[in-house]
């Protein structure tokens, strides 16, 4: 009921209807438009995006984990056996937090090559917004003095934001084609990093669009891990089985350094600006 006697709540005003079944397209709307008013407020027309792994930990992160069960094992050693696991899941994980440092350094270095471009020209690190390689990303545009996007999705475990996103840049989805459409509509370029079942479905959807011309302008994605990617996925195989075309293989391109992904990148991106102002 309204406050005032004698009224009904306007439907806008009604959360039971705007929460319910038949407002979904209403709920499907708000996750365009208000992202779309926030980043025009901002004048934020161009992104860089990063997807990767939500488990991969920093290196002062995993190295604490290691330790904390190297001093568990000496001052217990009855427990070595019960903790030998943990150990080796742990000495992994520090493994892999060269991922998360290499994605820190590789938006640090465009996030610094943006800042010395025209202010609309610009580019903002964007991420997934949570843990992981998506923290890297957000920190690495911080630690250059930039600022940096997280589209954040509810989920039924939480992912909660990290701290190093712009705290008016952060976004909380439901729907995850929206939160799709928002990473691609202001992108120039993409990194993927390694990942699970997530990045794989990021980084297949958008190769696909690319593929069948469903998305137009010149995007260069740099797969980031030679090794990982070489073991997890066999492109070539794809090629040589006829599911793909040789041709196919160059929408993406490997790198193992951020050096590399940086000076590829900001090639690519000069190159297809370059392009735009001449068309």
């Amino acid at each position: 009921m309204s406050d005032t006697p004698g009224r009904t709540l306007k439907a806008f005003q009604n959360p039971d209807f705007l929460n319910g079944p038949d407002a979904r397209i209403i709920r499907i709307l708000s996750e365009f438009l208000d992202p779309q008013s926030r980043f025009d407020a901002q004048n934020i027309h161009r992104t860089i995006v990063f997807f990767g792994s939500a488990r991969i930990r920093s290196k002062e992160e995993s190295i604490q984990k290691v330790e904390a069960i190297n001093q568990e094992i000496l001052a217990h050693p009855d427990l070595e056996s019960e903790l030998l696991p943990q150990l080796k899941e742990a000495e992994h994980q520090l493994l892999m937090s060269n991922y998360y440092e290499e994605a820190v350094e590789t938006a640090r270095l465009l996030t610094e090559w943006s800042l010395t471009l025209p202010p609309e020209e610009q580019l903002i690190v964007c991420s997934g917004g949570g843990p992981g390689i998506m923290e890297a990303a957000n920190r690495g545009a911080v630690c250059a003095g930039g600022k940096s996007i997280g589209l954040n999705i509810s989920l039924p475990y939480e992912q909660f934001p990290n701290p190093y996103i712009s705290p008016d840049l952060q976004f909380e989805f439901h729907y995850f084609f929206m939160r799709k459409l928002w990473f691609v509509d202001l992108a120039v370029a993409l990194v993927i990093f390694p990942g699970g079942f997530g990045t794989f479905d990021e980084l297949m959807e958008v190769l696909t669009l690319v593929q069948t011309g469903k998305i137009r302008k010149k995007m260069p994605i740099v797969v980031y891990g030679t090794e990982y990617w070489d073991e997890v996925i066999n492109f070539e195989s794809m090629v040589k089985w006829g599911t793909i075309s040789a041709e196919d293989l160059d929408l993406f391109h490997f790198v193992d350094t951020p050096q590399e992904a940086a000076e590829y990148l900001k090639g690519q991106i000069q190159q297809n600006s370059r392009g735009e102002e001449g068309s």
